[in-house]
């Protein structure tokens, strides 16, 4: 939380949309958002969900897909790559200062949630420190969005610098 994913998934869709090429940009987490009876587990919709999206895309001729979403342990990863209809992946991390994540997390949430969710981005940045999941990392601190979203699409090899 904080990390920058949805900003920098919106940069990197425009960067390739201005280049002509095809692809889709998902917020994971967005597919998420519900209160669900406690019966159902709402991870199990939001990747349910995650299949019909990118089966729409599929059938529509996309064949690269951005996900943006936190992926805390090895069993999300093989369900995101076993969901997502394509050969090649990369997982980036974005990073940044614990007081960038915290400051980024209290300017954005005004709600009733917000000491949970800024107590949770720290805590998930230990997950992440912990998991090491990703396959390069990106500095999302100080830096401007377009250049943040143009190494991380280098580093994955969609485009060339």
């Amino acid at each position: 939380m904080g990390a920058g994913k949805t900003a920098v998934l919106g940069e990197a869709s425009d960067l390739l949309a201005l280049r002509g090429i095809v692809h889709a940009a998902i917020d994971l987490d967005a597919l998420g958002l519900a209160h669900l009876p406690s019966a159902t587990p709402s991870d199990d919709v939001m990747y349910e969900n995650l299949r019909s999206v990118c089966g729409n895309y599929l059938a529509r001729g996309v064949q690269r897909f951005l996900v943006a979403r936190a992926i805390e342990n090895e069993a999300q990863l093989r369900l995101c790559r076993n969901i997502i209809p394509t050969a090649n992946t990369a997982v980036c991390r974005l990073v940044a200062s614990a007081e960038t994540l915290k400051r980024r997390v209290e300017m954005r949430e005004a709600g009733v949630s917000r000491r949970e969710y800024i107590a949770r981005a720290a805590e998930l940045n230990a997950i992440l420190d912990r998991a090491h999941l990703e396959d390069f990392a990106v500095i999302n601190e100080d830096r401007p969005l377009t250049e943040v979203a143009l190494e991380l699409l280098v580093k994955a090899g969609w485009i060339s610098s």
